[in-house]
């Protein structure tokens, strides 16, 4: 684990000491954020709708019951744009793109390609990784701030046609306002950058570590995801702690 953890720090080195290179790598940036962003826009829009509008749908009646039904939407809110919308995007992005750059990355070492750009004086980390890691650190947190304000929709809509919670769209919208902050949501896109970092390297690593054929690909796509999504947990507490007070 020690030495993982030592690889992927001397990858992330080398990636930055290579970012001057990544004018010269846009073609591949753009498509890499096309497959990360564009192709995973109607996802993150459909789970977090759903996300926002359970949020609401479990916490409204009980609030309604205690008298503090106004403070629904503020929670909705917050918990959209603090936790739930950067890490269930995140789990999002490492199951979906993290597999893929894993799989396919690990497939080029599988099958020499790494070695025979080495060849022909192509970095690798200049063609495979820069690309990928700039792309997901774009696209994520994006990502986030669309799944946060459809979450926000989503808990709107609950309250709206949810006859238990006694909260009208107004109120909902006005809590939501008294209650987000700046700061809120700058949480959430900090949480979002360093969980695109973490998902990009190790992604990245168990492909450029792959040995052996096609079993040796499904190992490191398992690794790749189980990986990002515990270090997204481990560090989504770090974080939060570090960030409680902001």
């Amino acid at each position: 684990m020690l030495s993982d953890i030592g690889r992927m720090l001397l990858l992330l080195r080398e990636t930055l000491i290579s970012l001057p290179a990544a004018w010269r790598q846009r073609a591949k940036v753009f498509d890499q954020l096309f497959e990360i962003g564009n192709a995973s826009l109607f996802m993150a829009c459909l789970l977090s709708l759903f996300i926002g509008g359970v949020l609401a749908l479990q916490t409204g009646p009980v609030m309604s019951d205690r008298g503090v039904t106004s403070f629904i939407g503020g929670m909705v809110g917050l918990a959209m744009c603090k936790e739930l919308g950067p890490v269930m995007m995140a789990v999002l992005i490492a199951g979906r793109i993290g597999s893929a750059i894993a799989a396919e990355v690990g497939s080029m070492r599988a099958y020499q390609e790494i070695d025979a750009l080495r060849t022909m004086n192509i970095n690798p980390i200049h063609y495979l990784v820069l690309p990928r890691l700039i792309a997901i650190c774009v696209a994520l947190p994006l990502l986030v701030v669309f799944s946060t304000l459809i979450g926000w929709m989503g808990g709107a809509l609950v309250v709206v046609v949810n006859p238990a919670i006694n909260l009208s769209y107004t109120g909902y919208v006005n809590s939501l306002g008294d209650m987000v902050a700046g700061g809120d949501i700058l949480n959430g896109l900090i949480k979002s950058l360093v969980f695109a970092l973490i998902i990009g390297l190790v992604s990245c690593h168990q492909g450029m570590e792959t040995i052996g054929g096609p079993r040796g690909v499904g190992r490191s796509v398992t690794k790749a995801v189980v990986n990002s999504i515990a270090l997204i947990l481990v560090f989504d507490y770090f974080l939060t702690r570090m960030m409680i007070n902001l």
